[in-house]
This record gives structure tokens, C-alpha cells and sequence, in this order.
């Protein structure tokens, strides 16, 4: 029996629940999704390594000489035993401080910059001219100039760290800057904001997706300089246990480090997306239009 009163006070929860089932089964629909995408990148890895094993295995020649090259059963083994030693950590830890301070002054000063220059025409007229001179310079290509000017090795490979990421995270901070709209600015001024209030309010929100992209390449670009620093003048670090072991023909070991090397650079790459992603969760995501449309 149905009563007009019963029907007001039963009828919205009707469109709740089916809201809330709604919610569940998307939820449901992105986790397998999630699940699948995981499946089909975990295949393509070990598809890789099997071709890998049966190259080496086989002693193939086809244009490339596979018959020199470790199996991954080879490198395995050395992996085991360099994660029995202590020097495996201690290199390990001394890349990541030094890849870590490095950075960490770049996305700072990088960041300043960028913001400094695109706001002010005359902080660019006086600063981007030596840092465009600058800027086309491969960043290992400092090495002869970081060892003459610092006193220590260690002081040197960070500055090398330094100046890979500064640039493509200044350049990217830059443009962002320079891609707001002008109407948000006009926005708030009009309701009485100041330099500082646009500033924090709406420069370096409105900059996020651009300064995250210069974080992510910077870190990319930063991992390969650093390596290639502490294979040219370093006593520890991953880069310097790499090429060691490159001298004295352990090319297992060589293998090793160069996984190390892309282990850590993913991490870290991926640790910055993610930063990126929980700080711009107000922004659209392009991926979930794709896969809606996509469905």
C-alpha cells in the first residue's frame, strides 16, 4: 500500500542508492581496468626478459653479437650476491643524496626563476640573457669546469646534478607562468588583491601542471648527468661502481648497475608524478575522458 507521505519520504532514497551502486561499479570497472593495464605491462617486461634469455642462451648473431651479452640468469645471480655486500647500499646511498640535493636546489632556484622572469620584464631582460648562453651546454660537458672551481669531487657532482635539472624545470616554470590567463589576475586585482595575494593565490596554482612537467623531465635529466659524473670523477656511487666494473671486464656486474640505475630513476620520476597528481586533483583528467570516450 502506497501513501503519498510514505512515497515523500521513501522517493529520494531511490535515486541514493542508485547513485551510490553506481559510484561501486565504476569503482569496480577502474580497478580491473587498473588490474588489466598492470597485466599487460608486467607481460611486456617478462616477454623482454625471455627474448633477452633466449638471444644469450642461443649465442645469436643478428647484427647485434648477443653471444657477449649476460643472461639475465647471469645477472640475477650477480644481483644476489652484490645484495649481500655492503658497498651495493653505500653506493646506492651516496647516488641518492647526491641526485636528492642536486635536485632539490634546481626545483628551488629553478622554480624562483622561472616565476621572477616570466613576471617581470625587467628580471628577464637582465637574467635570461647569460642563462640562454648557458642553457644549450650539455650539463656533463661542466665537468672540467665544476672540477676546477669546486674543491671537492663530491661538491662537483652535485653541481653537475644542479645544473641538469635547473633548466628544463626554469624553462617550464616560465612558460606556465606565462600561459595563465590574464583574466584570473584581472579577477582577483578587481576584488582588491595584491602582488603577493595573485602570487600565492593564483601564479603558483595555475603553474602546478607546468612545474611538475619540468620536475619530471629535470629528474630524467638529472639521473643521467649524475651517473655520468661519478663515472668520470667519483669513488662511490652507482655510476663510478658501473663503470669500475665496465675497466675490469664484470660485465654481469655492469649489467646490474645499469638496472640499479633505471630502478631508481623510475622511482623517482614516478614519486614526482604522483606528488604532481595529489596537489592538482582540482584539474580534469585527460585519461579519464579517453577512457570514457574509449567505452
Amino acid at each position: 500500500m502506497s501513501t503519498p507521505a510514505l512515497d515523500a519520504t521513501l522517493g529520494p532514497a531511490a535515486p541514493a542508492a542508485a547513485g551510490a551502486d553506481a559510484a561501486t561499479a565504476t569503482g569496480r570497472t577502474r580497478t580491473a581496468a587498473g588490474l588489466r593495464r598492470w597485466a599487460v605491462r608486467s607481460a611486456s617486461l617478462a616477454a623482454v626478459v625471455a627474448v633477452w634469455q633466449w638471444l644469450t642462451t642461443a649465442d645469436a648473431r643478428v647484427g647485434l653479437r648477443f653471444d657477449r651479452l649476460p643472461s639475465p640468469a647471469e645477472v640475477a645471480a650477480e644481483f644476489g650476491r652484490q645484495l649481500g655486500t655492503r658497498i651495493y647500499y653505500l653506493d646506492l646511498a651516496q647516488s641518492l643524496i647526491r641526485i636528492l640535493t642536486g635536485f632539490a636546489l634546481a626545483a628551488v632556484a629553478g622554480i624562483a626563476l622561472g616565476v621572477l622572469v616570466a613576471r617581470s620584464r625587467w628580471a628577464g631582460d637582465v637574467l635570461l640573457p647569460p642563462v640562454e648562453v648557458v642553457r644549450p651546454i650539455p650539463a656533463i660537458a661542466l665537468v672540467p669546469i665544476a672540477i676546477l672551481v669546486f674543491p671537492t669531487d663530491e661538491q662537483g657532482i652535485v653541481f653537475i646534478t644542479f645544473a641538469a635539472a635547473f633548466f628544463p624545470i626554469m624553462v617550464s616554470t616560465r612558460h606556465a607562468v606565462r600561459a595563465l590567463p590574464t583574466l584570473w589576475e584581472d579577477a582577483v586585482r578587481t576584488m582588491g588583491g595584491g602582488r603577493a595575494h595573485v602570487l600565492w593565490n593564483v601564479v603558483l596554482p595555475g603553474t602546478l601542471p607546468g612545474v611538475f612537467g619540468g620536475l619530471s623531465v629535470g629528474m630524467g635529466v638529472a639521473w643521467i648527468c649524475v651517473i655520468s659524473a661519478e663515472m668520470i670523477s667519483g669513488e662511490f656511487g652507482v655510476g663510478y661502481r658501473t663503470w669500475h666494473a665496465y675497466t675490469v671486464v664484470d660485465y654481469p656486474a655492469v649489467l646490474v648497475g645499469m638496472a640499479s640505475i633505471g630502478v631508481l630513476g623510475w622511482v623517482a620520476s614516478a614519486s614526482i608524478e604522483l606528488l604532481g597528481r595529489r596537489l592538482t586533483r582540482w584539474l580534469p583528467r585527460v585519461d579519464e575522458g579517453v577512457e570514457g570516450g574509449a567505452r
